[in-house]
């Protein structure tokens, strides 16, 4: 299918993450773009702005009747009328976010950043390296980067950047030139059923690469020996990665760094650490790490080192991956997207670093019954890092209530710290009473909703000493 000759599409979920940097392909290319989402958010309001239409009631007569293909997302309830009236009418061809990134990705040189976390700022940051050093690239990401208020960046479009979602096995339908593996862990239990069964598919991933591609990895990633035929290139802290980190400082409240890579010098290949030291806003190891694996994947592409470092120091972040809200030496509101209890601890871990005499307050609204069910004594590890936590009601997202699955089973887990339970209606109250020092708002849920109000409610305290 020639997607390029496509005028008219429409989106079912077009609130996604993903499927909104699709649409915004499509109509950067000139079609026509209708989308339905379940609620409006502040991502429609912006694609509305950006001049597609979109609606919130799923009505058959609201479908657009030139439309000329329909893209879903895997998280789309069995029952939704517009979807089962489309699929069963094929009159028109009905496609998950992932066929669609396949054509799109297809003869063109790929590269697919997968892992149960990380992906999204690795797949911004080698996006923003490539865009900002000219080499250039066309990027689908799976969050807003601030350099460009956007999930999609167009540009070359012979070189395509993508997020590989293991969610559904949806990275099984990429064949990159370069994949990069952040991490392997147990998430998604719903889909996949063990940890097993996670790290096979990612291992079948890596098979999907091209045969003359290669494989980037984080050095722990725990399918490594498993990976055959395919070259390999591991980054990390330790010693023994191809591309290591060098030099660690924190300093102004941004992370300076060197890179220690393979270099061939006089026919022989030699270790040598980067004059050029690149600093990053975004707080945390976890996130040096993550420009690590962008920086690997440049070098791979001949990008020279000095470019590279420019390019990541001036890398702005990702909207609610550790981004900063309110900054002031009486308080630190940070929201960050974490929504697995490795991403948690990171967090948390990363203001730790940051803010070493500080109390930090982290808020969690945890994200699916299910993840809840098979993780909550990894959440409650993670969260009992911070000095008190609060946590809100699960955010259910595409699952009905599981009996016995509530944000209580974390509450009671966490242990040797302050812990409160609090109603979504009651949550900037308690904020303002607890008076925090460093504020972590964390989840994949709807808890961004709370942002503005947090933020307005402090301000206004402020304004009123």
């Amino acid at each position: 299918m020639n997607l390029g000759k496509v005028h008219s599409v429409f989106f079912i979920g077009i609130g996604g993450i993903g499927m909104s940097a699709l649409a915004r392909y499509f109509r950067h290319n000139g079609a026509k773009v209708v989308g339905y989402d379940r609620t409006e958010t502040a991502l429609t309001k912006q694609l509305v702005a950006e001049g597609m239409e979109v609606h919130y009631e799923d009505n058959i007569a609201l479908i657009p009747a030139d439309a000329e293909l329909v893209i879903y997302t895997p998280a789309i309830p069995k029952g939704h009328l517009q979807f089962n009236h489309l699929r069963d009418a094929a009159k028109v061809p009905v496609l998950k976010r992932s066929e669609v990134l396949e054509i799109l990705t297809k003869d063109k040189f790929t590269i697919a950043i997968g892992g149960s976390h990380g992906k999204t700022t690795v797949t911004s940051m080698t996006a923003h390296v490539l865009t900002h050093s000219g080499y250039g690239c066309t990027a689908f990401l799976g969050g807003i980067a601030t350099n460009y208020h956007s999930n999609f960046i167009p540009g070359n479009p012979d070189v395509v950047v993508v997020e590989a979602d293991e969610f559904d096995r949806s990275f099984l339908r990429l064949h990159p030139n370069i994949a990069v593996i952040t991490a392997v862990d147990t998430d998604h239990l719903d889909i996949y059923g063990s940890r097993e069964a996670i790290e096979d598919t990612f291992v079948e991933f890596v098979g999907k690469v091209q045969p003359d591609g290669m494989v980037i990895a984080q050095q722990d990633v725990t399918i490594l020996p498993r990976i055959q035929d395919k070259r390999i290139l591991t980054y990390g802290i330790n010693n023994g990665a191809d591309y290591q980190v060098k030099n660690i400082n924190v300093a102004d409240g941004q992370f300076q760094f060197n890179v220690e890579r393979p270099v061939l010098e006089a026919g022989e290949m030699r270790r040598k650490t980067s004059n050029e030291t690149a600093s990053l806003a975004m707080g945390g190891r976890h996130n040096v790490l993550n420009a690590t694996a962008a920086t690997a994947v440049a070098l791979q592409l001949g990008i020279s080192m000095e470019k590279i470092a420019a390019a990541i120091s001036s890398f702005q972040g990702i909207q609610r991956r550790f981004e900063y809200i309110i900054n002031t030496p009486s308080l630190v509101y940070i929201d960050d997207y974490a929504h697995h209890p490795e991403e948690i601890r990171a967090c948390i871990s990363a203001a730790r670093e940051l803010y070493p005499d500080k109390r930090i307050t982290a808020v969690f609204q945890p994200h699916l019954f299910s993840r809840t069910n098979d993780l909550y004594p990894g959440f409650a590890e993670s969260l009992q890092l911070a000095d008190e936590v609060i946590l809100m009601n699960i955010y259910p997202a595409r699952e009905l209530p599981m009996e016995g699955v509530t944000s209580g089973l974390i509450l009671d887990a966490i242990q040797g710290t302050d812990k409160a339970l609090v109603a979504d209606a009651d949550l900037v109250a308690e904020l303002v009473r607890r008076k925090p020092e460093v504020l972590l708002t964390i989840g994949a849920g709807d808890i961004d909703k709370q942002v503005d109000k947090i933020k307005h409610a402090f301000t206004l305290k402020n304004h009123q000493q």
